[in-house]
């Protein structure tokens, strides 16, 4: 499984992210491109202490984040269409521009984390061990990379 950690890995969504434009249609889905971009910076932001949250899940999604975390990071990929979690979906326009530089700044500053050795419990999902944080973060990011068809 490929991780955002591995420099390889990291420089390959680098340059899939350099292929969006604003013009880039999605494959699936409802989130324009510039949605997109901005979903993509909420796992980023929550494993780097960045997002605030109110740190009470709710029992359902607790409950379904723990079937659905093995698929986090293992190599089988997401199939189209997932229910993205109410507070995670991003329904107001937004600027293409703006929202890839945010998130190519998000990359880069979690791959810089890479011999990072504690982390915090996701507020969902709980403890992942260094491996399998950069592991959901490649996944996800390439699940809606592929979205896009880069």
């Amino acid at each position: 499984m490929k991780s955002l950690f591995n420099t390889e890995a990291h420089e390959e969504i680098i340059a899939r992210i350099h292929q969006l434009s604003e013009s880039s249609e999605r494959q699936w889905g409802k989130m324009e491109v510039g949605q997109m971009l901005h979903h993509c910076q909420f796992p980023l932001k929550i494993s780097l202490k960045r997002h605030k949250s109110d740190g009470n899940a709710n029992f359902m999604l607790k409950l379904v984040g723990k079937f659905f975390k093995k698929s986090l990071y293992d190599d089988k990929p997401w199939r189209q269409g997932l229910p993205t979690a109410k507070g995670l979906k991003v329904v107001e326009d937004k600027n293409f521009a703006e929202e890839k530089d945010i998130l190519l700044g998000l990359v880069n500053d979690f791959h810089n984390e890479k011999d990072k050795k504690e982390w915090d419990p996701h507020p969902v999902f709980g403890s992942f061990t260094p491996q399998q944080w950069g592991q959901m973060q490649y996944k996800h990011l390439d699940h809606h990379l592929r979205q896009f068809n880069v």
